[in-house]
């Protein structure tokens, strides 16, 4: 994917003021060793990515008076026929552009598409886990609700090529016709205040020995995100790899990630991951990386940019009780919820998403990123895609 004009740097202020200070912090915190390309930001008007390194790039069309929680303030004030004439005006205005969006030759061919019978809403509610410390981050996979709690992966070697028939993913239906799908917007809510959702497509989950140092190979294999040709929507790029506990808490012994291996963007075998330390006590649900390391991915070698196959696990210390998954994933977009059980409208046209591919079978799921307390927080809402 290429970004032309939205490579300049986002007004800094704007942004702040838009999603408020502790949202962006936990961003810039989450990406600062991010090696892949820039995730999309949701929810925020213009067209906003968090790289590498922390920084924000791209167009901000908001945050110079009003904040998103007091723009959802004066919505909620008015009365709903005003608001759906408001609505109404803007989408027919909208209507009159001829810009490429996505795959979609003009918002008319999208509405089209939507009213065509290619559009598809999918609800889901999480309940969420206490986390083992601020800075953490949680894997929503195995967590109760809507849809139906995920499994472990099966065991090394092979693993769980997780898919849209995978019990626990959020329930993308792929399209009837030969097209690909796009995210076109969502409604979110967290009943905590000030956390951010990620939502991945989930691509293999594989079960860890964990009373073991010994090496444990993985052959287990997956489809999606296999092009190895820089900026291709489908390219390898940000792939990436994090041990997520699914069903039992580690016992509280100290150890650290060591020998672990991939098959890198380039297609080189045998590149290991740096060693990066887990979590002691390792909550169900916790994704078993420190809070000083990159709490929701494993970092690669120099030079590598995303994770084509998992290829070795192995653990420094023997743990004698407890269950890890490694998961390999792809991110889609970044969901700041700042306000308590405010359902926040994310826009996925004319905002950051600009309607980014789901592919055939793709395993949508969510994590939860460097929590700023330990609260179990609980996400709701309705994500909504149409085909082309």
């Amino acid at each position: 994917m290429t970004f032309g004009p939205r490579n300049i740097h986002t007004h800094s202020d704007r942004l702040e003021r838009w999603l408020g200070a502790p949202a962006v912090e936990r961003m810039t915190h989450a990406m600062r060793h991010w090696y892949g390309p820039p995730i999309a930001v949701s929810g925020v008007p213009g067209a906003v990515y968090a790289v590498k390194g922390g920084d924000f790039i791209g167009r901000i069309d908001a945050g110079q008076e009003v904040s998103a929680i007091d723009r959802a303030a004066m919505r909620l004030s008015r009365i709903n026929a005003t608001l759906q004439r408001e609505r109404r005006a803007n989408f027919a205005r909208r209507g009159l552009l001829t810009g490429q969006l996505g795959a979609f030759g003009s918002l008319s061919a999208l509405i089209a598409a939507a009213t065509g019978g290619k559009a598809q809403q999918i609800i889901f509610a999480k309940t969420g886990v206490t986390a083992n410390a601020t800075g953490n981050s949680n894997d929503l996979w195995t967590r109760v609700g809507t849809p139906a709690a995920g499994a472990a992966g099966a065991a090394a070697p092979g693993g769980t090529a997780t898919v849209n028939t995978t019990t626990g993913n959020f329930g993308y239906k792929n399209p009837t016709n030969a097209n690909t799908g796009h995210f076109t917007g969502a409604m979110i809510s967290c009943s905590t205040a000030n956390n951010t959702m990620l939502l991945i497509d989930q691509l293999l989950r594989v079960a860890k020995l964990m009373n073991s140092t010994a090496t444990e190979a993985v052959t287990g294999t997956f489809t999606r995100y296999q092009n190895q040709t820089v900026a291709t929507d489908d390219y390898i790029g940000g792939n990436f790899c994090f041990p997520s506990n699914p069903t039992t808490v580690l016992a509280a012994t100290g150890h650290n990630w060591t020998v672990c291996q991939y098959t890198d963007d380039a297609g080189n075998t045998a590149n290991s991951f740096p060693s990066i330390a887990g979590v002691s006590a390792c909550v169900v649900g916790g994704i078993d990386l420190a809070v000083s390391a990159p709490s929701w991915f494993m970092p690669l070698a120099a030079g590598d940019v995303g994770v084509k196959a998992l290829t070795q696990m192995q653990c420094s210390a023997l743990v004698a009780t407890g269950t890890i998954d490694f998961v390999v994933a792809h991110p889609i977009a970044f969901f700041p919820c700042p306000i308590a059980t405010l359902f926040c409208p994310f826009d996925g046209v004319n905002t950051a998403f600009n309607l980014t591919k789901i592919y055939d079978n793709a395993c949508l799921s969510a994590l939860e990123l460097i929590k700023p307390s330990t609260t179990a927080s609980n996400y709701s809402g309705q994500i909504s895609l149409c085909a082309e």
